[in-house]
């Protein structure tokens, strides 16, 4: 009998995290399923494989669960998708893309199917124009998969800080079904989420119906990461590799860009960085640093070497020292691999991670992001292309607001000065019509171009002006200071063209 132990009924006061840590107010440990487990067909018996059993002990009143009748073919797992429910995904390399292509092999026997997620890996079929009025999708970050569909009108986007996102799983965003893909249970009958437990964990806890894709290629990372296998309503057995995300090389102005965000990182700093050519190349520029710390949202490949080579150490970290503290990875094999059982990684829920009073307990807390436009007012669009939802607000402002609040702290909008090959100036003189404002000109702190910082916290108008126009790009310089004059934010003559 393959059997795991359960949860004492009692509830989970107690219950450590995997690296021995109590849970408390980082998050919640995942609780028994409510109503007990649906039945659902399983797996051939070869290939369900031995499972162990548990003794229950004195000191840790569980009892025994039988697990393995929730094993199931991805097919009928997602027949326990039902008409106008809503369902959460899991992210990044996370992402379940075998419940999801069984979800869109499914779809047409469905309709008014809420899917959810952030930045998913790989392509989506569940997206086809031929599912539409079946299965739609609600993005709370936006990747390249689901760009084309949100344009076209046969997907949604909901524009939400990742800090506010558990908070709507209990009211205007309830999720009935979580497709998760999880580690194999470990001895006490754990699932590992392995990738990070983002708001995953959270939807899990919350879902009336848990399907697991259980991958023995999934790591077992540390931190706020388990999800009792009890909760599962089935369990999917699988065997690939995780999807990946690689950054493209950094080109010659981003290189320049980085460095002038990397002058800017003192010592014993902790930083918040994202994924893509610009947040590697500012870690690439960081070797001859001492003492840096991660707190981010994501973490991305350009940790590793850092690490390797003691550059980030959290030695000097207000909060959880020497631990690099994320609510999920994003990138290659490089940092899947590396974060499997390595005790300097501790992961937690989203709405901890991305908590602006949590983040404003790391002294020196340097927040880089980035932006597709900042207007001379100091407004920043990083979601949108005018009106065109591109990515989604991210974790930008609640790092913004928490670096600003941390003693110390530095708030960073970094970018190149144009887009489409020097065509566009990326400093403009008003965002375009319907454009997205992720960080508002009240909390924008400094804005990097290749061609300086411009520094804007506590500025008038006027002065905003002067420094944006000083770090344009000089093709765009005059007309911007056509614009500011008309504006009567600029008088003639101060600002060089």
């Amino acid at each position: 009998m393959g059997v795991y132990l359960l949860q004492h009924p009692g509830g989970c006061r107690g219950v450590k995290t995997e690296d021995g840590s109590a849970a408390g107010s980082t998050g919640r440990v995942s609780q028994p399923p409510r109503g007990g487990a649906q039945a659902v067909d399983r797996v051939p018996s070869e290939t369900a494989g031995a499972a162990g059993r548990v003794p229950a002990t004195v000191d840790r009143p569980y009892r025994v669960v039988e697990w393995r009748d929730r094993l199931a073919t991805a097919a009928t797992a997602v027949k326990l998708v039902r008409p106008g429910d809503r369902v959460w995904v899991q992210q990044g390399p996370g992402t379940p893309a075998t419940l999801l292509d069984a979800l869109a092999e499914r779809g047409g026997d469905l309709w008014d199917v809420e899917i959810c997620h952030m930045m998913t890996l790989g392509p989506l079929e569940y997206l086809r124009p031929d599912l539409a009025g079946h299965l739609r999708h609600n993005g709370l970050f936006l990747g390249e998969n689901v760009r084309a569909a949100v344009a076209e009108g046969r997907a949604d986007y909901t524009p939400v800080s990742l800090s506010e996102i558990e908070r709507l799983f209990s009211d205007e965003l309830r999720i009935d079904v979580a497709l998760v893909q999880a580690s194999p249970p470990d001895e006490d009958g754990f699932l590992n989420l392995g990738t990070g437990p983002d708001c995953t964990l959270t939807a899990a806890s919350d879902a009336s119906r848990v399907l697991v894709e259980m991958n023995d290629q999934m790591p077992r990372a540390l931190g706020d990461t388990r999800l009792h296998v009890s909760l599962a309503t089935a369990i999917v057995p699988v065997s690939r590799p995780l999807r990946e995300l690689v950054p493209e090389p950094p080109d010659p102005v981003q290189i320049r860009v980085a460095e002038r965000v990397a002058e800017m990182v003192p010592d014993g700093a902790t930083l918040q960085i994202g994924i893509g050519a610009l947040p590697s190349a500012v870690l690439a520029r960081l070797g001859d640093h001492h003492d840096l710390g991660i707190h981010s949202e994501l973490c991305p490949d350009g940790v590793v070497p850092l690490i390797e080579a003691g550059v980030i150490n959290g030695a000097r970290k207000t909060l959880h020292p020497g631990k690099v503290v994320s609510g999920f990875v994003l990138g290659s094999r490089i940092i899947l691999e590396y974060i499997d059982n390595n005790p300097m990684f501790e992961f937690h829920r989203t709405s901890y991670v991305n908590d602006p009073f949590v983040i404003a307990q790391n002294d020196l807390m340097i927040a880089i992001n980035s932006a597709i436009e900042v207007d001379l007012s100091g407004q920043v669009c990083a979601d949108s292309i005018g009106a065109r939802p591109y990515s989604g607000v991210g974790g930008q402002l609640d790092f913004v607001r928490g670096a600003s609040r941390a003693r110390g702290g530095r708030a960073i909008i970094a970018l190149p000065s144009t887009a489409r090959r020097g065509g566009v100036s990326r400093i403009v003189p008003t965002l375009a019509p319907s454009a997205g404002v992720v960080t508002s000109r009240a909390d924008v702190h400094d804005v990097v171009t290749e061609y300086g910082v411009a520094h804007l916290r506590g500025r008038t108008l006027r002065q905003r002006a002067e420094a944006l126009i000083g770090i344009a790009h000089p093709s765009f310089r005059a007309e911007l200071i056509e614009y500011a004059m008309r504006a009567h934010l600029l008088d003639a003559g101060p600002a060089s063209t």
